[in-house]
């Protein structure tokens, strides 16, 4: 049976994702860090469609975190197959405004988070003889965002990394890749107004914005593609192309 462990894995895009791999036969362990009422909600979700997630709590941004989660990960089980970094926090702030607290959030959970939680499993992949790391990084890591440079900055990073480490693990069978969102139907884009978001509609060119499950389709294609290494897939109907 193979595994999966989606951080940020309870709401949204993370648990569009770990619903994709539950339909395909996955072992799924959803990450969250903080909102258990959420969690318990979704694991509940999930139990009543016939499927088993676990559960595990942990900050991204911990090293200490991270490394209890995934301690207690391989006493459940064996092998990790998917590892999914989607866990991110988002920051709607001109340059003048945002605070080095700000900053350090942002990287901390977006880009720290990222590299804590590949780090801790990279051997575990390496000794079994390969698996796959997915991260999630925005359309506004690729082209900027007015008033969302910390943001920006952050997924630029994830790409850049996604780049680099998928050359350093390729020898080893550990592929590592990269989805681009554009913009998606979620909490993180609420703060936009109805005409905003008309806005930004009319430059898609699928005229639509995306769905969570736009992106998890993406995420397992490149989890199981096993020619696949160092991509950045867009997924945002042809935005900021």
């Amino acid at each position: 049976m193979k595994t999966a462990l989606v951080t940020g894995g309870t709401k949204g895009i993370g648990k569009a994702i770990a619903l994709a791999f539950l339909e395909r036969g996955y072992e799924v362990v959803l990450n969250y860090a903080h909102d258990e009422i959420t969690a318990l909600a979704t694991q509940e979700e999930f139990n009543m469609l016939g499927y088993c997630p676990v559960l595990l709590r942990a900050d991204v941004s911990d090293e200490a975190q991270v490394k209890a989660m995934f301690k207690e990960f391989f006493s459940i089980y064996e092998r990790l197959d998917v590892l999914v970094n989607n866990a991110g926090i988002s920051l709607i702030k001109v340059i003048q405004d945002t605070t080095p607290n700000d900053w350090n959030r942002v990287f901390d959970v977006n880009v720290k988070g990222t590299y804590l939680c590949s780090r801790e499993v990279v051997d575990k992949m390496v000794f079994v003889g390969g698996g796959a790391i997915v991260n999630v990084a925005s359309i506004w890591g690729e082209v900027g965002a007015s008033c969302e440079v910390a943001y920006s900055a952050s997924k630029g990073a994830v790409i850049a990394f996604t780049k680099a480490l998928a050359k350093e693990l390729a020898p080893s069978l550990v592929r590592v890749n990269c989805v681009s969102p554009g913009v998606i139907d979620t909490e993180m884009n609420s703060h936009l107004s109805g005409e905003e978001m008309e806005e930004l509609i009319t430059s898609i060119p699928m005229e639509r914005i995306g769905t969570p499950a736009d992106v998890a389709e993406a995420c397992v294609f490149l989890a199981e593609s096993s020619y696949v290494t160092g991509e950045v897939l867009s997924v945002g109907g042809g935005f900021g192309k």
